[in-house]
């Protein structure tokens, strides 16, 4: 589709601005080595593999659907544990930026369950990260195998904000629901998995958004809400944040609550292993360690909350859960 561009939605949110955050708490407060290692090579490896050269010759498909299939099973041999597909949308782009492909392959590994036993932990930090990577690897290997049947495409590496937001792409590509923790749970995955994905041109048969009566339990449930050391979870979905994949209200996270206790707290991550969604589904081992149903959440009294990073750096947010500042009176 030659000449092909489309600019991001004007209530599109921008790129989410981790300097800008992390400067409101006085800069980045996590020091682990393995953590360091992971982002080293991501950003010094991974990030330089990023672009490669395209076959002049270029494989033509019987049909969308034998296109859809290819990639989905050269994706999962890549490492994916989920494969979806979807039309990009003006709506999935970040503010001031734009594409030039026309479909999104959305791709979602799962993380070990056995590593958020103790949730903030060093530990569960680790994984995250590693997920990153092993996942970025898995979203490289597609975007060359794409590239060697003779098409261009663009890599959206799951840990960074380049053009595309993941939660949309991944509920139009049949991912799940959006969770009262503002992530995306899965009919058999929950919530414990890293998203990323490839964007090319490749006609192809798309996925569709589900509906497994996943937003209706959660209403119900508040599990997150309540284990959320930040206090950041809200009750009630907002009206005003518009309406998910499936015509329900969006539940909206305080990010100035959440974040700084995100970056002070080993990347926290509390409100996804204490899902209990399908819980004893997806909460198990499946390679023999013992492992608990329900993990162990530390509390600790969170930081002030941070509402300085401008408007026009980050997307909209409830402020839920603030107490009032108390003011002393002089007694009578």
């Amino acid at each position: 589709m030659p000449n092909f561009s489309l600019k991001a939605s004007e209530t599109s949110p921008p790129a989410f601005n981790w300097e800008a955050w992390y400067s409101q708490i006085g800069g980045r407060k996590i020091k682990i080595e393995e953590v360091d290692q992971i982002l080293k090579e991501i950003y010094e490896v991974q990030y330089k593999r990023f672009e490669g050269p395209v076959n002049p010759f270029k494989t033509l498909f019987d049909s969308p659907e034998a296109a859809s299939n290819i990639i989905k099973v050269k994706a999962q041999e890549f490492g994916a544990d989920i494969v979806g597909i979807c039309k990009i949308e003006a709506t999935d782009i970040y503010k001031g930026k734009q594409v030039t492909e026309t479909h999104a392959i959305a791709l979602g590994q799962r993380m070990l369950w056995r590593k958020f036993q103790v949730v903030p932990s060093q530990e569960s930090a680790i994984e995250c990260l590693r997920v990153y990577h092993t996942l970025g690897e898995t979203v490289i290997q597609l975007a060359e195998f794409i590239r060697s049947l003779g098409y261009t495409c663009k890599v959206e590496h799951p840990i960074g904000d380049s053009d595309l937001l993941h939660i949309p792409i991944g509920l139009k590509a049949g991912f799940g629901e959006l969770g009262r923790h503002g992530s995306i749970i899965h009919p058999k995955l929950g919530p414990l998995f890293r998203m990323g994905s490839v964007i090319c041109s490749i006609e192809m048969s798309c996925d569709q958004p589900i509906n497994a009566g996943i937003g209706k339990f959660c209403d119900i449930c508040k599990a997150c809400r309540i284990y959320c050391p930040a206090k950041a979870i809200p009750d009630h979905r907002s009206p005003e944040a518009g309406k998910d994949h499936i015509g329900l209200d969006r539940y909206v996270v305080d990010t100035g609550k959440c974040f700084p206790y995100f970056a002070s707290h080993y990347y926290c991550s509390a409100c996804l292993p204490v899902c209990v969604y399908n819980h004893k589904e997806w909460a198990r081992d499946f390679e023999g360690f013992q492992t608990k149903l329900f993990p162990e959440v530390i509390f600790e009294n969170p930081p002030e909350p941070t509402d300085g990073v401008a408007e026009n750096l980050r997307h909209e947010y409830n402020r839920v859960h603030r107490e009032p500042k108390v003011t002393s009176k002089n007694p009578e």
